[in-house]
């Protein structure tokens, strides 16, 4: 009896085997299709990303104080006056939110500047709902980064990639607490790279951003942007309101350069040489009879700064830095900035048709880097009125001596104005020769015909500028 209760046992269990096999065949166009498979494979893997790197995102509270007058009406001048008196201004509170990640277990949170810009109160909150008074230790404007230091160890801290190696058209996750919305996930691709927009208060410039169409908004802001691995490859950063299906992120190798000198310097140390450079266009090819438009032209040269010791100077085309080739002024800025204080390197250059090597030492950028007749010649072929700098001129504008031609007037729809010209700017050379009078200038442009290239080196805020301009025809 108790054989064939055994023999029924091994046959029940092979009858079931078989029902399994023959329901998977059955099924066999769902399971075994591979682009479900595929799908679900990527579903279960963001999941577990938000998982794993959930913890270490955190939410970022600030309260800011402003001074504003307790009545109501909205006259400058009844608002000036009660402004003046102590007694009539108040401080009204203005919360703010954001988002950041633990990059460091000891209670160092990685977010935007813009966050916590002029933040009098921070409170931290932990993805396990625990609440920590925070700290700015840190804080960058140019790069949009800060740090936030909470009293709190053994933290969960996220793992940092390599944002050199994204491709565009790679699928990243963003996770952050937008309108408060705590630990959003959303995904999207890599929409292109080495974005630069102007954007933010006072129009600032964000330069190499990642673009992503993961949904970033108000609260994503400091948030990380994570790889398929589940590493940090982007800061983001909400810059452009109700942006539909655009996002913004910092590549997180900015930050890795920078995290050092932000936790224990407060700010960032930035490798500097000392020159203000531009693009090479084709006109400006022409006229520096390069062979095409390579390299970064040198508009001009910081006094006592690396470049001017190493012999570099104005006309400068910059080909290389230590033999990587450098087309863009982006392009020598990430080599500059990928170099370390004190380190030395080697600048190929093109100075007059003929090649050269410049070596110089890397410093660290300083932190404060940012009677004559008055004839007037018209000239509706360069689109510009000029009349000869006056010694009061050179004074208001910051010229060293009184030299060169000041802008007057700049005829709307020409080239001049297309390429940037303005009313102040003071002319200081020609192509490439000097004019200090009204003569030098009309001897230069009267031989200039309809399609020449006219190339202007211009001052302006205290630095010079290349401008090229089409030589108009005459109506």
């Amino acid at each position: 009896m108790f054989k064939m209760f055994h023999i029924n046992k091994q046959k029940i269990a092979v009858i079931l085997a078989l029902i399994f096999l023959l329901t998977m065949v059955l099924n066999m166009g769902v399971w075994a299709d591979p682009a479900v498979l595929a799908i679900q494979s990527l579903s279960d893997n963001i999941a577990a990303i938000a998982e794993k790197v959930g913890p270490a995102v955190v939410n970022i509270d600030v309260v800011r104080y402003v001074t504003s007058s307790p009545f109501s009406i909205r006259d400058p001048i009844f608002e000036w006056f009660f402004e003046q008196r102590e007694e009539f201004r108040r401080r009204v509170p203005q919360k703010g939110a954001g988002s950041g990640f633990i990059v460091d277990k000891e209670g160092y949170v990685l977010t935007n500047e813009h966050v916590v810009r002029g933040a009098e109160e921070i409170k931290v909150t932990l993805a396990d709902k625990r609440e920590f008074k925070g700290k700015v230790v840190g804080s960058d404007t140019t790069t949009d980064m800060a740090i936030i230091k909470i009293e709190a160890k053994n933290l969960p801290a996220v793992a940092l990639g390599d944002s050199d190696e994204l491709r565009v058209g790679e699928i990243v996750i963003a996770i952050g607490n937008p309108y408060n919305l705590d630990k959003t996930v959303t995904m999207g691709v890599v929409s292109a790279k080495g974005r630069n927009i102007s954007a933010g208060t006072g129009e600032h410039e964000y330069s190499n951003l990642i673009q992503t169409d993961a949904a970033i908004n108000p609260g994503n802001s400091g948030g990380p942007l994570l790889n398929t691995k589940g590493e940090v490859i982007g800061i983001n950063t909400a810059i452009i309101p109700y942006a539909q299906g655009i996002g913004f992120a910092i590549p997180v190798n900015v930050a890795k350069r920078n995290l050092d000198d932000l936790i224990n310097l407060g700010k960032v140390r930035r490798p500097w040489i000392g020159v203000y450079i531009q693009e090479v266009t084709p006109e400006i090819a022409d006229q520096f009879k390069l062979d095409k438009a390579e390299g970064v032209l040198i508009a001009d040269v910081i006094s006592g700064s690396p470049a001017e010791q190493s012999g570099l100077a104005r006309g400068d085309v910059i080909l290389s830095v230590d033999n990587k080739k450098v087309n863009s002024p982006q392009e020598l800025q990430d080599a500059i900035r990928s170099l370390q204080i004190g380190d030395k390197a080697t600048l190929k250059v093109n100075r007059d048709g003929k090649e050269s090597p410049f070596v110089l030492r890397i410093e660290e950028m300083p932190a404060d880097e940012t009677t004559v007749t008055g004839d007037k010649i018209f000239a509706e072929q360069t689109g510009i009125r000029v009349e000869k700098v006056t010694p009061e001129i050179a004074r208001r504008s910051g010229l060293p001596k009184t030299t060169g031609l000041i802008i007057t007037e700049v005829i709307p729809g020409s080239s001049a104005e297309d390429m940037g010209l303005r009313i102040d700017d003071i002319i200081l050379e020609a192509n490439r020769r000097e004019v200090a009078d009204l003569e030098q200038w009309e001897n230069i442009t009267s031989n200039l015909k309809p399609g020449n290239t006219l190339l202007l080196l211009v001052f302006r805020s205290n630095r010079t500028y290349y401008v090229p301009i089409k030589i108009a025809e005459l109506e």
